[in-house]
């Protein structure tokens, strides 16, 4: 890492309070030592000689050693030397109430010898000396270039390495390292190194601010150096590994759990006080939207959902028996706990591995509805704080433009309407952290690292949504079509950055990814597409308003999408208006004409292969057929291409309210627009000037596109209560272990209730049919649900039209073979709508009556027998 030093120095008062005198010295060399009784005296004096032998660098120079609590001799060698060097000063921590010294780590130790110091500059080593004292020089070096410190790297291409250490060691080192780097200081090589040199009045400050006391204290000192501006510099040093180190194994664990808490407290820093509220903000509104759920957790059902929330509760109960239960033995991506027994492609279905397996421990303990309730209330306020920190970070100034930019993302209708039923479409605080680091591979800094960050971020993305993904790529893809178009040579510079980036996220995303996705797309119960035929958003879809939102009507927004989960537009007329003048004012800016394009070009397609002009009859071709049939594209349904737009739209508003803020900071000026020319200007002097009225109309334009789409609290419903026969265990006496429950009809995309019967039990049992996507027939085309056998559909049929039918000797065989292939524990049929049919057909396929058990008819079939 080498910054360019700064054009003038900044000259920082010494620490006060520390009871030292403030004469200054040209050095200070600072050596923190623990039982070095055997190695000081040589180190001592080859420090001591070196600093003498150099009277024009080191004129006026201290040495200051601090004892950390040492058991041994270590004070008493420093003393003896103290005699014939009065410039050798000892200093140790006061001792405990018991009267014995207290050994408080080497960050302590350097704080007490860094803040006791006088030295215009500083330098730390280490009391073994492994970098000799002679390759100060290359560090004064950096010092007199203007930087505010230098430090060694064993890291550096042209360090020389003479003694190197255990390759344990040395390997523990580096993963401590990459770790550094990863989470709290990127692009230093070599932080641990013990030989640095410091501009005094800086180390004392960054000093005075630490915490630390391990190991960690390098890393918090560099940080702050970092955060301050203070530019570093890594000078590659000689070194050699010395016997007798003091690093134990369980060190790293604590340098570890140090920068665990320097990660902690940055983020702390980084969320100030208006960020928290934004925050909070965001929480508090997703809290009163499912408060519904929230107020009888477990036992309360998004009535809009239809039988997704079942669906998605046995996904997480699954995912937490996997891991705790341990049907987990198998392969981790398969299960035959529905749809005995095929069983069920994980992989092929939006399991949402990614939040189910970190929150298993809440399912095992709480229940899967309380994972549900809790991933989609967090996940819709984590993806609208995602979306503030892009925003805030690389669109606007104003906290007010990215809150109101990152609510629009996360909570316009098209969310909302998939927060019913779809956490992969609701959840996608991933997104802004994809984008900002394909914006980084753009700048082209640090290409492998932001690279190899981004196949991680695209392989966690894949275990919560692939749809999802798919969608922001086309949304990505339309963006740097646009911009392309607008800005040609700054799109040429960066494709071949770009381009390097993509090709190491590949080579993280293909090792890690090979083995989910080969199961996906080729293991058991896996299918190529998903038949669900023409889905596009009608016209009028964008201009009216969603059930969901304040300002709309159910019966409008129902007529208008295929069901209250995928109202997959519904921005309502006035925030089109707002899109449009916005673009129309910030046409010079070439981020706002690329945005402007993905809003469109992805409602456009989201439109299908036919669109139809409203209120004429005429039907004209869609841009959609273009991509229908094309692989991955022939499972989407079309009408969700429509949420690509939501994070444009998002952007053009925070970028407009921006503006806004800015004619506010700036009064009398128009803003300058990001990629314009001169800026405008207006009357300063002029009350009512043309600035105060553009701000009044555009928050006036703001409040009224934004108000009516606020969204309102979904509609909850007690849950249909489980029978006792299941909540109470009584199964465990009628079916036995290996055997499934036959509910009655079949669980089935219409009727997914016996999947909660299931998660209530534990997972105790296997069911026939159920939920969930699977191959449809011998050419494996995707269907919802499974494959109908005699039973099911005999049974389904029976409880449509509530008519018992004819039954004979062929129909009671079929059944039987169905039983037996489903390795029948007990046929159940609880009380529901048409239930007398349905006990009347059974009776009459078995041949014998059911036992009222437990609130249900049981037949006890063993197989079929």
């Amino acid at each position: 890492m080498l910054h360019t030093p700064p054009a003038r120095s900044l000259a920082l008062r010494p620490a006060t309070g520390t009871g030292i005198d403030t004469d200054t010295v040209d050095l200070t060399v600072v050596v923190p030592a623990y039982n070095e009784e055997h190695r000081l005296p040589r180190t001592l004096d080859a420090i001591c000689r070196y600093l003498r032998s150099s009277p024009g660098r080191h004129a006026e120079w201290e040495l200051i050693v601090v004892d950390d609590g040492s058991s041994d001799a270590t004070a008493a060698v420093v003393r003896d030397a103290a005699v014939t060097e009065p410039r050798i000063r000892l200093l140790a921590p006061p001792p405990t109430s018991a009267g014995r010294a207290r050994n408080h780590g080497k960050g302590h130790a350097l704080r007490l010898g860094v803040l006791a110091s006088r030295g215009r500059r500083v330098l730390l080593t280490d009391a073994d000396l492994a970098t000799p004292i002679e390759e100060l020089p290359a560090l004064h070096d950096r010092l007199d270039a203007g930087f505010a410190a230098a430090i060694g790297s064993r890291a550096h291409p042209d360090a020389l390495i003479e003694v190197d250490q255990h390759p344990l060691r040395r390997l523990a080192g580096r993963a401590g390292n990459r770790v550094i780097r990863a989470v709290v200081l990127p692009g230093v090589g070599d932080t641990q190194c013990g030989f640095k040199l410091f501009d005094g009045d800086r180390a004392r400050a960054a000093f005075g601010r630490s915490r630390l006391d391990g190991w960690g204290i390098d890393v918090e000192i560099l940080r702050a150096f970092r955060r301050a501006d203070w530019p570093v510099a890594e000078v590659p040093v000689r070194w050699a590994h010395q016997a007798g180190s003091k690093i134990r194994p369980l060190d790293y664990g604590r340098v570890l759990l140090e920068l665990l808490r320097l990660w902690r407290r940055g983020v702390r820093e980084r969320l100030r006080a208006g960020d928290m509220a934004v925050l909070l903000g965001y929480l508090l509104l997703s809290v009163l939207l499912y408060k519904g759920l929230w107020a009888d957790v477990g036992h309360r059902y998004l009535v809009d959902s239809g039988q997704d929330q079942n669906q998605w509760e046995w996904f997480f109960a699954v995912t937490a028996d996997k891991i705790f239960g341990g049907s987990g033995l198998g392969d981790p991506f398969f299960t035959e706990l529905q749809n005995t027994p095929l069983g069920v492609n994980l992989m092929a279905n939006t399991a949402m591995l990614g939040l189910g397996v970190p929150l298993a421990p809440v399912t095992a303990l709480f229940g899967p509805g309380a994972t549900w309730a809790l991933v989609l209330t967090c996940g819709l306020a984590g993806t609208a704080g995602a979306w503030y920190w892009l925003l805030r970070k690389r669109f606007v100034r104003a906290r007010r433009a990215a809150a109101l930019g990152g609510a629009l993302c996360a909570f316009a209708p098209p969310m909302v309407s998939h927060a019913n039923a779809h956490p992969n479409f609701a959840v996608l605080f991933m997104m802004p952290l994809i984008i900002d680091r394909l914006l980084r591979l753009c700048a082209g800094a640090r290409v492998r690292r932001d690279g190899v960050v981004l196949g991680l971020f695209l392989t966690y993305q894949v275990f919560l949504g692939e749809e999802a993904l798919l969608l922001a790529a086309v949304g990505l893809v339309l963006f740097a079509v646009g911009y392309t178009a607008v800005r040609p040579a700054e799109a040429r510079a960066v494709v071949r950055p770009l381009a390097r980036g993509l090709a190491f996220a590949a080579a993280v995303c293909v090792p890690l990814l090979a083995y989910p996705l080969l199961w996906q797309f080729f293991g058991a119960q896996s299918y190529h597409s998903v038949l669900h035929g023409p889905v596009g958003n009608s016209p009028r879809a964008f201009w009216e308003f969603a059930g969901r939102s304040l300002a709309g009507h159910e019966d409008t927004a129902d007529a208008l999408a295929i069901n209250r989960t995928e109202q997959n537009a519904f921005f309502g007329w006035p925030l089109l208006a707002l899109t449009a003048a916005v673009v129309v004012w910030l046409w010079r800016d070439p981020r706002v004409r690329a945005l402007g394009w993905v809003a469109f070009a992805a409602s456009v397609l989201s439109l299908g292969r036919t669109i139809p002009v409203p209120w004429t009859g005429i039907v004209l071709p869609g841009p959609w057929r273009a991509l229908a049939d094309q692989p991955l594209f022939e499972s989407v349904i079309e009408s969700r291409v429509a949420m690509a737009a939501v994070p444009a739209l998002g952007i053009l508003l925070a970028l407009a309210c921006d503006q806004l803020c800015a004619l506010a900071r700036e009064p009398g000026t128009l803003a300058r627009q990001p990629g314009a020319g001169a800026p405008g200007t207006g009357k300063a002097g002029e009350p009512g000037g043309i600035d105060r009225a553009l701000r009044i109309a555009g928050w006036a334009a703001v409040t009224a596109a934004l108000l009516p789409l606020a969204p309102t609290p979904f509609t909850t419903a007690d849950r249909v209560p489980v029978p006792s026969f299941v909540a109470d265990g009584i199964w465990r006496a009628h079916v036995p272990k290996g055997h499934s429950l036959v509910p009655v009809p079949l669980p089935s995309p219409g009727n997914a209730e016996p999947l909660h019967w299931q998660t209530a039990a534990g997972l105790g049992f296997p069911l026939p049919g159920g939920y969930f996507n699977g191959p449809g027939g011998p050419d494996r085309r995707g269907i919802y649900g499974p494959q109908y056998r005699y039973t099911s559909a005999l049974l389904e049929e029976v409880h449509r039209t509530g008519r018992v039918p004819h039954i004979g000797q062929k129909q009671r065989r079929a059944v039987r073979a169905d039983l037996e292939f489903w390795r029948a524990g007990a046929v159940v049929l609880a009380p529901q709508p048409g239930d007398e049919a349905l006990r009347v057909t059974l009776e009459r396929l078995l041949g014998w009556q059911g036992e009222w058990i437990g609130g249900v008819w049981v037949w006890e079939v063993h197989g079929g027998t």
